[in-house]
């Protein structure tokens, strides 16, 4: 049923102070987090491939070894969601509203409404991050897990035992990145941890650790080594009001993986049914935000 003439009755009467409910949104977190990009395509698909592993010793006459493992390994896939949301008005709604400077019915908050939607998308794919969603496909396991496999081994991005965040977990992060990350062949590569991600319940602990110059929680006149370990945290933190954990966080690291794919950008459309007179408004985009890389984050996810 279309918004009516009694739903906004106080609006239809002169003598109102003011007409309150529409607020501040909270500014674009997604973009901070995941690359963005276009997409042509109903389905992405990103392959990992394997190159050449480490070198062989060669004795003097002897045969050269060769490294024939090169190729695919594994597939990343992403499909695009549409997301539409509507609303109808009566005419009678619009033509008797004498506030519609304050309650425009040509925009009853949609943007705002696809906007959060965009951020709660988003925010799912770390609050799903232990959950292996086939649909994604890739290595096999979830995008944090203790056993992404390479060949011959397997690497973890996320504690064997989940851990809180504090200075020593911290550091261990920055260093389990550095020192394990590894390509498909098992070369190490370059990985560093760029960026500290926490719900608003942890913001105090990530002050407390990223902005210190001398080492956080003692009364020791050493300095913070989460400021230089690694190169430190050249992007400091930032909270995402949409992780659903009041205790997990993450790092990001300077390899990209996450990824926000705009198929059809955000559109408004709006006309007068000819039958009703009720104005139709609808919005409508298109889009997925997934990953194609697990070596793009670390994460921790303890439950208390």
């Amino acid at each position: 049923m279309a918004v009516n003439l009694s739903q906004i009755r106080d609006l239809l009467l002169p003598g109102l102070r003011g007409v309150e409910g529409k607020y501040n949104m909270i500014p674009s977190q997604y973009d901070k987090v995941f690359e963005i990009t276009k997409s042509n395509m109903a389905l992405e698909r990103t392959v990992e491939m394997r190159y050449l592993g480490l070198a062989q010793l060669k004795t003097e006459g002897g045969n050269t070894q060769f490294d024939n493992a090169a190729g695919e390994r594994y597939v990343y896939n992403q499909e695009h969601n549409e997301i539409a949301l509507g609303y109808a008005i009566t005419r009678k709604a619009i033509d008797d509203n004498l506030y519609k400077a304050q309650f425009k019915p040509t925009n009853l908050g949609l943007t705002e409404s696809f906007h959060q939607t965009k951020e709660i998308y988003a925010a799912n794919v770390l609050n799903t991050a232990t959950t292996y969603n086939a649909a994604i496909g890739g290595d096999g396991v979830a995008l944090c897990s203790t056993a992404h496999p390479i060949d011959g081994s397997t690497i973890a991005n996320t504690p064997t035992v989940q851990v809180d965040l504090n200075e020593s977990t911290l550091l261990n992060a920055m260093v389990a990145i550095r020192q394990n990350f590894r390509d498909i062949a098992g070369n190490k590569i370059f990985a560093r941890g760029r960026k500290l991600i926490v719900p608003p319940s942890l913001e105090p602990v990530a002050v407390r650790l990223t902005k210190t110059q001398l080492r956080p929680g003692t009364a020791d006149n050493d300095t913070n080594a989460i400021l230089f370990t690694g190169g430190g945290l050249p992007e400091g933190y930032m909270v995402m009001d949409f992780l659903t954990s009041n205790y997990a966080w993450f790092f990001l690291t300077n390899i990209k993986g996450l990824v926000y794919m705009e198929r059809v950008p955000f559109e408004m459309d709006m006309q007068v049914d000819f039958t009703t007179d009720n104005l139709l408004v609808k919005g409508y985009e298109r889009y997925s935000v997934g990953y194609y890389n697990w070596r793009s984050i670390y994460g921790s996810f303890p439950t208390s």
